[in-house]
């Protein structure tokens, strides 16, 4: 069961689910609108909301700023071989934001799913930088 959600504004929905399904492994908890889905990988629940002016988490603020994908925050996944990762990725015609660097933690790249929103990609060097699993 999830410990942590996470909530995307996303320009489509249908769009959004393969990328996160498909190349990041996430598992379609339930899709009952087209403005709204909720995805799982883990301790993560990532819900996704298309803007929208009806309801839900994806409405305009009170002054009337409609809500928008991209931003620089964002959530991190483990992986074991980033670099495989990384070519299925590049292959499938992903879109990356930089190449993968090395901290002093691990090695990282930020791709970004269909609307702009960034996820880190993440390959601990070190045991302290591992998540438990």
């Amino acid at each position: 069961m999830a410990t942590v959600q996470v909530r995307y504004i996303v320009n489509d929905v249908d769009v959004a689910i393969p990328f996160y399904v498909d190349s990041l492994g996430f598992t379609l908890e339930m899709h009952p609108a087209p403005a709204f889905a909720m995805l799982s990988l883990g301790d993560l629940r990532l819900v996704l909301s298309a803007p929208n002016a009806a309801a839900g988490g994806g409405q305009p603020m009170p002054d009337g700023t409609p809500q928008q994908p991209g931003g620089w925050n964002r959530f991190a996944i483990q992986l074991p071989d980033l670099a495989a990762i990384v070519a299925t990725l590049r292959k499938s015609g992903a879109h990356f934001r930089n190449d993968i660097v090395t901290g002093v933690g691990g090695k990282q790249i930020l791709v970004e799913d269909p609307s702009g929103n960034r996820i880190e990609l993440f390959e601990p060097i070190i045991q302290e930088a591992r998540l438990r699993t």
